[in-house]
C-alpha cells in the first residue's frame, strides 16, 4: 500500500524514490494526475542528477489543449515495496503520477486539505 496526502491545492500527492541506472536514488512528492495517460513526469534537473537515458521523444496533449513534445527517460520507481521501470517525461512542472503507474491498483482520495490518499494493489 502507498500512503499520501492531499495538499492545500486540492491535489492528491504521493512520496516515491525514483532511482537511476548506477543506483543513486531520489525521494520526489508527485502530484497523482488522472488526465495523464503515462507513467511520470520529472524536472529535467532531476533526469540529469540520477544520469537517466533518453529513449524517445514523445508528443502529449496537455490540459490547456495544446501539443507539446517531451524527452522521455528510462527510470526506475520504487512502487509499492519493488522498484518498477517507468518511462518519464522531462517537464519542468511539478513531478506527476500518471495512470500508467495505477494500473492494476485501487485509488482513494479523501478530497480535502490534510486528506488521506491510498494506493492498493487489487487483487
Amino acid at each position: 500500500m502507498i500512503q499520501g496526502v492531499v495538499n492545500a491545492a486540492l491535489e492528491a500527492t504521493v512520496s516515491l524514490t525514483v532511482q537511476g541506472p548506477s543506483g543513486q536514488s531520489r525521494a520526489i512528492d508527485a502530484v497523482i494526475d488522472t488526465g495523464f495517460n503515462e507513467f511520470l513526469t520529472l524536472p529535467a534537473a532531476l533526469a540529469t542528477e540520477l544520469g537517466l537515458t533518453a529513449v524517445t521523444r514523445a508528443s502529449a496533449i496537455l490540459a490547456d489543449g495544446s501539443e507539446a513534445t517531451f524527452d522521455v527517460y528510462s527510470v526506475e520507481v520504487l512502487w509499492d515495496g519493488y522498484l518498477r521501470h517507468a518511462d518519464a517525461y522531462v517537464s519542468d512542472a511539478t513531478p506527476l503520477a500518471g495512470m500508467r503507474l495505477l494500473v492494476g491498483h485501487s485509488l482513494y482520495v479523501e478530497v480535502e486539505n490534510g486528506g488521506r490518499v491510498v494506493i492498493q494493489t487489487r487483487e
